[in-house]
């Protein structure tokens, strides 16, 4: 097995949103804010490849939305999907299946492009399967108002009309070595993805953990519907990542793409940081 870090752009939200009930006086002293209170986040995807499969986990917000769209969160085009799969020797069509640990639009929106003539959406991997699970897929179809401007219909029902959708059914290994864990803090039954490779398990933290800043177990973010429940899930997942020695990559974090945790006085807390390529 090889794992890949596939950048898919930054953009840019509320510090305050990210951060929850956190005073700005605290988080901003370990991710500071630019202008207007505005923090610059990573769309940081994993690439597996694995004997016959290439498995993309979650692609990014994409390039199809219009100005206005992308306006609001600033999205930095300087890097990209395709640039970042070129640069370890992949193209689109090479994807096999297409992980989405949750439909909201900064982690699904690269499942989808304009066609040919610019007339309709159509997958951006024609030759994936992509994957979700039927909790969180009726969720998406029917958001509460919460989350409903998370879920674009552009994003989602292409990939249901191209019959490449697929359901996971419940916790599971997806492949070998790639166990699904299922998570219901963030969102309805958000996916997170973990992966043992060389002796090491890697977790992805998708949104239960989007940033190291995000390890003390009271940093939350103001997205999260269930933000009681997100608090024991980190728990028991940083627990177990401490005591597994696990490797916590991050979707999120601008500054940092891996860490490694350990136990304190205090808590679970932030050991090292590092790369992917000086792992693996």
């Amino acid at each position: 097995m090889k794992l890949y870090s596939i950048h898919a752009g930054n953009f840019k939200l509320d510090g305050g949103a990210m951060f929850g009930i956190v005073p700005k006086v605290l988080w901003d002293r370990v991710y500071p804010s630019e202008e207007d209170n505005l923090c610059t986040w990573a769309m940081r995807c994993l690439l597996v490849e694995e004997s016959d499969r290439l498995i993309l986990i979650d692609n990014g917000m994409g390039d199809k939305q219009g100005e206005k769209f992308f306006s609001r969160y600033l999205l930095d085009r300087e890097h990209s999907l395709k640039k970042s799969l070129a640069n370890c020797g992949f193209d689109f069509n090479d994807i096999t299946d297409v992980f989405l640990t949750h439909l909201h639009f900064d982690h699904c929106g690269g499942s989808v492009e304009w066609n040919r003539n610019h007339t309709g959406f159509e997958p951006a991997f024609k030759n994936a399967v992509y994957w979700t699970n039927k909790e969180h897929w009726e969720l998406a179809l029917n958001p509460n108002s919460r989350e409903k401007g998370s879920f674009l219909k552009e994003n989602i029902m292409p990939l249901f009309e191209s019959g490449n959708l697929k359901f996971v059914e419940g916790e599971c290994e997806l492949i070998n070595n790639f166990h699904v864990k299922i998570l219901q803090g963030h969102t309805t039954s958000q996916m997170i993805p973990q992966i043992k490779c060389q002796g090491k398990t890697v977790v992805f933290a998708a949104d239960l953990i989007p940033s190291a800043a995000h390890i003390p177990l009271p940093w939350i973010m103001s997205y999260d519907t269930l933000p009681l429940v997100t608090l024991k899930e980190k728990e028991l997942l940083l627990k177990e990542a401490a005591e597994g020695e696990c490797i916590l990559f991050f979707e999120h974090d601008r500054h940092n793409e891996c860490c490694t945790v350990k136990r304190t006085e205090k808590g679970v807390r932030l050991d090292k940081t590092f790369d992917l390529k000086e792992v693996f």
